[in-house]
């Protein structure tokens, strides 16, 4: 029976046992209509209508890097130096002239060099070096002079060994390990969501499918999961387009913003660009030559082979240059099938399809292609479009930390976070306000967002950035 009111039901006031709509047990808030809007919070409907799908975007670190704590301001670690020793910037300013200017070297007399001009190239004995260090005597094995092409500027050398006469005293002087030190620092990543104690008391359910994959009702503060979902990505995001500040950039209270430096970052610094891939007009670097698809991953291995890259490798790849891959995969391999290749697989599509990869093998290279959603999205990468891709190398590296004072193995890419035993500052979530358990005077429920983070990007020359340059109309 309902409640009564002068004699009367009051129509709509029936309790139902369960969480079920019927006609008569919702509260009517306009009189005399049962006005869903107002009572079931915020749709008409109760099911929202996922308009982009998975709005998500990270998933990139978590299956190429790792996480890893540090308790620091800054993580260093040092990389080796190439074992053998060239240049490229060597000038010959006559051909009888055997002074070969080479700034810095580390070349040491009655050593053997070779000399090219990149289509010649000349055999030369080192009488003797410079005191300043930027210039050695060298004369040529087979010809009393310099072949005309080599007065020039632009010359390699490189050394290839020693010759020494019968009683003659050792090598002189010696040659130090090359090492490269580098270091990241951490970045605050900040974000919050708030809500007013009244709206948070407000109950509504919608039913929802969350970027995860899982589904269910959710109580409709969904402005506060979604910032969550939102944070995670920028998680990712930050240290894949971070940047190092080079000048001099404060907040609105005068504290110095310092940067850190990202994926893209590391390898435009230290790693390589492969420009148009598939155009027809692709450079590395600025080599700049016309060349199929085929032609183009073939000069990227070439400059794989020079950088010693290890044999696995991933792409992650936008949709117009994994669709490059798909046509060329599909133009050379037999076991090409609707714009996959298994040949990492065993050419087993059943295992390749599980693993959501396609794989293939060029030379003495494995590679495995996947889509990268970053690059695709609109509201991210895809609306930008100048960046198609990235090639990572698999594996782990070994390295030498400075902290720890010992040689290590880590992934090329990993995450490092700020923790200590006191706190761990990886992903940290709290609620302050009056809302549960109240922490504060302020009736609003205040949900924040906190880590402190940077990656590092050990051996960025086995890296590959795909980029889209202005070409020039023919």
């Amino acid at each position: 029976m309902g409640l009564f009111k002068g004699g009367s039901p009051i129509i709509g006031a029936e309790p139902s046992p369960t969480k079920t709509l019927y006609g008569g047990n919702y509260l009517s808030f306009t009189d005399g209509n049962r006005d869903w809007s107002q009572q079931f919070l915020p749709e008409l409907y109760e099911q929202e209508v996922e308009r982009y799908g998975n709005r998500t975007v990270s998933s990139f670190l978590r299956m190429v890097g790792a996480e890893m704590p540090m308790a620091s301001d800054q993580v260093v670690w040092s990389e080796q130096g190439r074992l053998h020793i060239s240049y490229s910037n060597a000038e010959i300013t006559a051909v009888d002239d055997n002074t070969i200017a080479i700034a810095d070297h580390a070349i040491r007399a009655n050593q053997t060099i070779v000399v090219s001009d990149g289509l010649t190239t000349v055999k030369a004995f080192v009488k003797s070096v410079a005191q300043d260090g930027n210039s050695i005597e060298a004369f040529p094995y087979a010809s009393a002079t310099w072949p005309a092409s080599f007065v020039a500027d632009n010359l390699k050398v490189f050394v290839y060994g020693s010759e020494f006469a019968k009683g003659t005293v050792g090598m002189t002087g010696s040659v130090d390990a090359g090492f490269e030190t580098l270091s990241n620092s951490p970045i605050i990543i900040k974000d919050k969501y708030s809500i007013n104690g009244s709206d948070a008391s407000q109950i509504g359910w919608v039913e929802v499918t969350t970027e995860n994959g899982a589904g269910g009702y959710l109580w409709y503060i969904k402005s506060e999961h979604e910032t969550r979902l939102r944070y995670e990505d920028y998680l990712e995001m930050s240290v894949v387009e971070g940047e190092l500040a080079k000048v001099s950039i404060t907040d609105a209270d005068g504290k110095t913003m310092k940067g850190t430096e990202g994926l893209f970052s590391a390898i435009e610094d230290r790693g390589n660009i492969y420009q148009n891939f598939g155009s027809g007009e692709a450079t590395l670097q600025d080599s700049g030559a016309d060349r199929s698809a085929l032609q183009d991953f073939d000069e990227i291995l070439k400059n794989l082979d020079k950088q010693g890259a290890i044999e696995e490798n991933v792409l992650f790849l936008n949709r117009e240059t994994s669709l490059a891959f798909d046509d060329m995969l599909g133009a050379v391999n037999a076991h090409y099938n609707g714009g996959t290749s298994f040949g990492v697989f065993n050419n087993s599509e059943d295992m390749a399809i599980n693993l959501g990869f396609s794989g293939f093998r060029r030379g003495s290279y494995d590679f495995y292609k996947t889509d990268w959603k970053y690059l695709n999205d609109a509201s991210t990468r895809g609306l930008t479009s100048d960046i198609s891709g990235v090639l990572v190398p698999a594996g782990t590296s070994s390295v030498y930390d400075q902290m720890l004072g010992k040689n290590i193995r880590r992934p090329f890419l990993h995450v490092r976070y700020r923790a200590s035993e006191a706190d761990n500052r990886r992903m940290k979530s709290w609620i302050t306000g009056s809302v549960g358990a109240a922490t504060s005077e302020e009736d609003a429920m205040n949900v924040n967002f906190l880590s402190e983070r940077c990656l590092v990007v050990q051996g960025a020359n086995n890296f590959v950035l795909f980029k889209n340059a202005a070409q020039t109309a023919g």
